[in-house]
């Protein structure tokens, strides 16, 4: 101990001090739990290459600056870091290796209570439970991490990437997650921004529970079993995001109020067999958009594609706006399970629909006559699906027009009044999602 006191000493006395806070050098040979007991607030500890192996706790507002080739090895025990100081800043860290105890919540970045204003940024996880834990601390900004979960544990038994509980007004921005369960869990956490994030081979990509007034915005989710599920919320903005080959649902919505979602790109949204090691059940769709007991939220300009199902809605879903989106090339545009007719369209403006087969004779780009993408035969070919070779059919074509010439015969569904005639949607690049200039300069 009083040789670590004279190295620390002569450390000190040769880097240039700024007020009264310290730049400390510390090598992989000295005790750095004590190091970091011992600093004073707004000291900033440099960790020179090597591997620190322990439970380390952070008590102090203290900025800790891994150098190249630092690992934090947790050991298997417990948090690889544990932060309980405000304004403390971890970044350019590899940590692997803590605990793997979810009951405990064992995590490699575990962030209290007291712990506001924590910056968390360009560290890489690699663990068996979950990577970055804040917990009900405020203003975290968690920025352009790498999170890796163990892929030989079944998913359900694996942490989530970045879990926020109970935490308001946290920055989220440009991290990758991947192999854990969930990529970010946000659960009763309100006013916080999810940016710019990719989140691929997953449970669920970013999963929302009891939480209000967020923003989602050009995320992207990649080969998950659902891109996004919101549950429980309210007030959320959902923007610009995109879900590329993610399984059951591109975007699930249950129990979701008073949202917007606009301008998001799902595409190829397909259930398949065996995604990720696991199994999935058999002959079920793929949904691009899944509306489950949602009301009064507003669904707008986006973009869905190459899908099994475009838009199932059922529940009672009801009083939302959906206008303005490209509903393009899926195996079923619309499936709809309600006892009434839901009108798709808002101020005279409805939504592209691919099959659609009427005219627009006074070319003011909305067709002439409604679309309804779900009649009746629709729901025989639901309940049927080996008769899908018929529906070209003179057959299916006449049954169609008799539903429209005799409506009692018609059940309800999704009627479109004011159907687009021109696509007209910008497709997405990824330069639009994460732009690797501002990446970098984070």
């Amino acid at each position: 101990m009083k040789n670590l006191i004279i190295f620390l000493t002569i450390i000190i006395g040769l880097l240039p001090s700024h007020g009264n806070s310290k730049t400390l050098i510390v090598t992989p040979s000295d005790a750095l739990n004590v190091i970091l007991k011992a600093a004073s607030s707004g000291d900033e500890i440099r960790l020179a290459k090597g591997i620190y192996k322990g439970s380390f706790i952070i008590d102090k507002p203290v900025h800790l600056n891994c150098l190249d080739g630092v690992v934090l090895d947790g050991n298997h025990q417990s948090n690889a870091l544990t932060v309980k100081a405000e304004n403390v800043t971890i970044e350019n860290c590899n940590i692997i290796n803590w605990g793997n105890d979810l009951t405990l919540m064992n995590a490699g970045i575990f962030v209290q209570k007291s712990a506001a204003n924590i910056t968390i940024k360009n560290n890489y996880l690699k663990g068996d439970t979950f990577g970055i834990w804040v917990d009900s601390s405020p203003r975290a900004l968690i920025v352009n991490n790498k999170v890796e979960g163990n892929l030989s544990i079944r998913s359900q038994d694996r942490g989530n990437g970045i879990h926020l509980f109970n935490v308001t007004n946290a920055l989220v921005q440009y991290n990758e997650v991947w192999h854990t369960r969930d990529g970010i869990y946000i659960d009763t956490s309100n006013n916080n921004q999810l940016i710019n994030n990719e989140l691929h081979d997953l449970r669920y990509g970013i999963h929302y529970m009891y939480s209000y007034n967020n923003l989602i915005k050009k995320n992207i989710t990649r080969r998950t079993r659902t891109g996004y599920a919101f549950m429980q919320s309210k007030f959320l903005t959902v923007e610009d995001n995109l879900s590329e080959n993610d399984t059951n649902y591109g975007m699930l919505m249950n129990f979701i109020t008073n949202s917007t979602i606009s301008g998001n790109q799902i595409v190829d949204t397909h259930q398949q067999q065996g995604f990720g090691g696991e199994h999935h059940i058999k002959g079920a769709e793929g949904k691009a958009l899944f509306i489950y007991n949602a009301h009064f939220n507003t669904v707008k300009n986006n973009f869905f594609t190459r899908s099994d199902i475009a838009i199932h809605l059922t529940a009672g879903s009801e009083e939302n706006k959906i206008y303005g989106n490209y509903i393009v090339k899926n195996k079923r545009q619309v499936k709809y399970v309600a006892s009434r007719e839901v009108e798709w369209s808002f101020e005279e403006r409805g939504n592209f629909w691919s099959d659609y087969q009427g005219w627009d004779r006074n070319f003011d780009g909305i067709g002439d006559e409604p679309f309804e993408p779900n009649d009746g035969i629709d729901k025989i070919l639901w309940k049927y699906p080996a008769a899908n070779v018929l529906i070209n059919s003179p057959a299916v074509q006449t049954l169609r027009w008799v539903q429209k010439r005799f409506p009692v015969l018609k059940s309800p569904g999704i009627k479109d009044s004011y159907p687009l005639m021109k696509n007209t949607f910008k497709i997405f690049s990824e330069k639009n999602h994460r732009t690797e200039n501002l990446r970098n300069s984070l």
